[in-house]
């Protein structure tokens, strides 16, 4: 898989702030680690092999059995004691950078083994079965091989659904399931591809056209192999996981909300926490930093209201935000036009904000209509480099009583341009990083990232209302209430309804979203941490930077090294870019 060099300054000479241009050339016993751990987890995830460019076994699903993951987690083990028995000192700067991510990514895939994170493979708007579905969109179809493989994979189904079935059957015995309260109306995500006909399943795309690229004396056998497949694999393994799932697992579903009432769960949540942050806090720290955000925006939501002329108190605005047809769009179309108009517009200011941007465009779509009713506002959906689609930005249409207009261009902002789109075509575009750092996801950075995206519309001149920037606080007081609700919810007792309460009372989110992302938050422990610590922490070190620099700041120059060494640990970024003042303060 080939990647352009970035053409301005920063990553190529990050070496500067370390030992002088030009790195070192490596640590080769470390390399070849890395390069050991690589080709398993192409061999092994076939399905994440295909997304990053590896067409080896485009044919294959990823095993899911008690079996390969145990072998999985001993093969990581065994990386550990080799990794240990390399003397980290003797390393370059660079390289202990390595050293230290990659034992980080080890000891956390080891250790969520070891608390079964695996029994629960589903959460209140995603799972195993969700994912598949993208298979069409995320598959290349250029030749007759490709097809084959396409529809081996569908064929490949049922087993996969068994395997899965027998995790959370597991699940089921240990009391380690997902609460019952989330999962009404989840059925849906299953139902709608249980098809009567080849040609209503999403599955099917692919055949509705063949590229000139496909002799058409082939086209008939691979379009019939393809419809069998459907019919008779995928169709069958949809019935499958929904008779299990209302047969099985819902009635057997626990009726505690919090991670912490799970077997171990106050131990695991301690633990994704530091997964997600990657900084060393408590469940109170967090907590207490979401009720110290939350009053800070709480008052310059305030001043913003006044600024509208709007007579009553905070709730009676959010009741207006919530109710008036103004704020509303009457057709998913026209929600979808303001969203490219914003992401088209914030297009044009790039420039001004970022020296270095990726070739990989992005287009925006609306949320795949059988997962949109339990589905957030928006996400950004990625493409590897040799994909033959952009990237997408998703929109959320459904229900559009519960798409506020005003909250459009954080969103747009967030999850597009300047956010998830530009952060991560930009790392799939980055040379000379380990394949595991180009491909790491990192909670807080590409979260945070996000948030500060939102942020960035400020002086991108993005919000041009006061209601579009009361939008943008709303969001981000979403965030900081999520700090206050994940951790209740999960380390102090906090129920459903509590929760719900806490958004709804402090943040102009509709009732709908309010429920989604609640519920969210209860199937996904810890993850909703991410965007408020990591965007503090950006926030924070631009200051840093800026007060240190004075004049000399710029803030293209600062983007550069927050974005081109790929997802990083927030306090490997702190440490990059205070190398970044000190090399230029010095000179």
């Amino acid at each position: 898989m080939q990647f352009r060099r970035s053409e301005p300054v920063t990553w190529l000479c990050l070496a500067l702030f370390f030992a002088g241009c030009g790195a070192p050339a490596g640590d080769t016993q470390l390399a070849a680690l890395f390069d050991e751990e690589w080709d398993f987890r192409l061999g092994e995830y076939p399905l994440f092999a295909s997304l990053v460019g590896d067409h080896s076994d485009d044919d294959r699903l990823t095993s899911m059995t008690l079996e390969d993951l145990a072998r999985r987690n001993r093969f990581r083990l065994d990386l550990l004691g080799r990794l240990a028995a390399i003397d980290r000192a003797r390393l370059s700067t660079e390289d202990r950078i390595n050293y230290d991510m990659f034992e980080r990514q080890l000891r956390d895939a080891v250790e969520d083994y070891e608390f079964k994170g695996y029994r629960i493979p589903i959460l209140a708007d995603a799972g195993f079965h969700i994912s598949f579905a993208r298979l069409p969109s995320q598959t290349r179809f250029t030749t007759v091989q490709n097809y084959e493989n396409y529809t081996a994979r569908l064929r490949a189904f049922p087993t996969y659904v068994e395997q899965h079935i027998e995790l959370m059957r597991e699940a089921i015995e240990t009391g380690y399931t997902q609460p019952r309260v989330i999962l009404d109306g989840y059925e849906h995500t299953i139902e709608a591809h249980i098809v009567d006909d080849a040609l209503a399943s999403v599955f099917y795309a692919p055949f509705e056209a063949f590229p000139p690229s496909v002799p058409e004396d082939e086209r008939a056998r691979l379009e019939a192999e393809g419809q069998a497949a459907i019919m008779e694999a995928v169709v069958r393994g949809y019935q499958m996981f929904l008779d299990f799932m209302l047969d099985e697992y819902m009635p057997n579903a626990r009726a505690t909300t919090g991670a912490s009432d799970l077997p171990r769960g106050r131990e695991y949540y301690d633990y994704l926490i530091r997964h997600y942050t990657t900084l060393d806090v408590t469940a109170d720290e967090v907590h207490q930093i979401g009720l110290d955000e939350v009053a800070r925006i709480r008052a310059e939501m305030d001043e913003v209201i006044a600024e509208t002329g709007f007579r009553g108190d905070f709730a009676e605005f959010l009741d207006f935000l919530r109710t008036d047809p103004q704020f509303y769009a009457n057709t998913a179309e026209q929600l979808l036009t303001r969203a490219a108009a914003i992401a088209k517009e914030m297009d044009g200011k790039l420039p001004s904000l970022f020296k270095t941007l990726p070739r990989q465009p992005y287009g925006v779509e609306p949320v795949p209509e059988h997962i949109a009713p339990k589905y957030t506002a928006g996400r950004y959906v990625g493409a590897a480099l040799d994909s033959k689609r952009a990237g997408t930005y998703w929109v959320n249409t459904y229900a559009l009583e519960s798409r506020p207009l005003y909250v459009l261009p954080s969103l747009t902002l967030h999850e597009a341009v300047p956010g998830h789109h530009l952060q991560n075509a930009l790392r799939l575009e980055l040379e000379g990083l380990p394949n595991f750092r180009r491909y790491s996801g990192i909670g807080a950075y590409g979260e945070g990232w996000g948030l500060y995206s939102e942020w960035l519309g400020i002086e991108a001149g993005i919000y041009k209302d006061p209601y579009s920037n009361f939008g943008r606080l709303t969001y981000e007081m979403w965030r900081a209430c999520r700090l206050v609700v994940d951790t209740g919810l999960h380390a102090m007792g906090w129920t459903r309804d509590q929760a719900m309460d806490f958004l709804a009372s402090n943040t102009a989110l509709s009732l709908h979203e309010v429920r989604t992302e609640t519920d969210r938050y209860i199937s996904w422990p810890g993850q909703a941490l991410s965007y408020k610590m990591g965007e503090l922490k950006i926030r924070g070190l631009r200051k840093r930077a800026a007060d240190a620099l004075g004049e000399e700041f710029d803030v293209r120059e600062f983007h550069d090294v927050v974005l081109l060494n790929g997802p990083i640990p927030l306090t490997v970024l702190e440490n990059l870019v205070d190398a970044y003042i000190s090399n230029d303060t010095s000179g």
